[in-house]
């Protein structure tokens, strides 16, 4: 799986950004796609992350702020970031978790390059 992730940037207190990750590559029939961050010094995160059987889950940081959707025909998932503060700065990076459908349901977790979201205030 080759995933191509886009957008990020810098923008102030209060603003909005949106990230985007597509998919290319092996397919898995099952699988999710998310959003994780880690900002110097501390540990790598959970954002946001939807399944294909429509799952999602948030960390609470980012609950009512930000929302993650999946195409699932292009296997591209965008994730936006609205009233974004100084504390979400941080590097992106976006993962695509899959499940094989054999009978021990190996599961395999690959990453795309990250992006830096910078909020100013």
């Amino acid at each position: 799986v080759q995933l191509q992730a886009s957008g990020g940037g810098l923008v102030q207190a209060g603003g909005s950004l949106r990230l985007s990750c597509t998919a290319s590559g092996s397919v898995f029939s099952i699988y999710r796609m998310g959003w994780y961050r880690q900002a110097p010094g501390k540990e790598r995160e959970l954002v946001a992350a939807i399944s294909n059987l429509g799952d999602t889950d948030y960390a609470d940081f980012v609950k009512d702020r930000f929302a993650i959707s999946l195409d699932k025909n292009m296997r591209a998932m965008t994730l936006e970031m609205t009233s974004l503060n100084p504390e979400d700065t941080s590097n992106y990076t976006c993962n695509y978790h899959g499940v094989a459908a054999t009978v021990t349901h190996d599961e395999y977790d690959y990453w795309g390059q990250g992006t830096q979201v910078t909020v100013s205030s």
